[in-house]
């Protein structure tokens, strides 16, 4: 019997700054996260704005090297250029973490 696929295709693509640059999970991808951060990209904490948008620079920086696109930007300037929908996008497609949503606050309930 096959497997059923989810009707959810992985982000290959994002937009970001009105480009569109390649991104996908690489093992590149997860080596340049743990030297940027200094932990395992498995480890990944979803309520670090900072470490999700650091991993998804590192997918794209990954991605475009095997696909030979020139991009250079730091993880602040892609900050600067990524959109919250495009962040939400990744992980959705990804599906794994909740949406990101820069208004919440995410402190220990009292």
């Amino acid at each position: 019997m096959a497997k059923k696929q989810s009707d959810k295709k992985p982000v290959t693509t994002l937009n970001v700054g009105g480009r569109k640059l390649p991104c996908r999970v690489t093992m590149g991808a997860m080596v340049r996260f743990k030297r940027a951060t200094g932990h395992e990209a498995s480890n990944l904490d979803t309520a670090d704005i900072e470490e999700m948008v650091t991993f998804v620079h590192c997918c794209v920086a990954s991605a475009c090297v095997a696909e030979k696109v020139d991009f250079d930007m730091t993880v602040e300037e892609f900050a600067d250029n990524l959109e919250p929908d495009a962040l939400n996008e990744f992980y959705g497609g990804m599906g794994g973490a909740e949406s990101v949503d820069p208004e919440k606050k995410t402190g220990n309930p009292q």
